[in-house]
């Protein structure tokens, strides 16, 4: 079973969250994700980290926003799609599918 560690606000452990045997380590929205790999280092998968607050603006805002995503991530060893920090609790839930909708679309093979 993969073991991921996650934190909010933890841009400056990122190091020591990828040295303390996590599988995958979570990002949230404030550190771009080329710039977490470089924290993390080699070998780990990072999730994360799109600003959940997005998800309240324009749809042409919320695909911008997740391609920016995308590609800081593009070419790192392992990536996984996620929110930076959950879901809000007034958030639609379908802009939630909007989301994952344009994710699969921008990733597909």
């Amino acid at each position: 079973m993969p073991r991921i560690h996650f934190g909010v606000g933890t841009g400056e452990l990122l190091g020591a969250m990828g040295e303390a045997g996590a599988d995958v380590v979570g990002v949230d929205w404030r550190v771009p994700m080329d710039e977490a790999a470089r924290r993390v280092g080699p070998g780990k998968a990072l999730q994360g980290n799109l600003d959940p607050a997005v998800l309240f603006s324009t749809r042409e805002a919320v695909e911008t926003k997740t391609d920016e995503v995308l590609a800081a991530a593009k070419g790192l060893e392992g990536h996984i799609f996620n929110l930076g920090h959950g879901v809000l609790p007034t958030t639609d839930p379908e802009a939630l599918t909007r989301l994952v909708e344009y994710v699969h679309t921008r990733t597909a093979v």
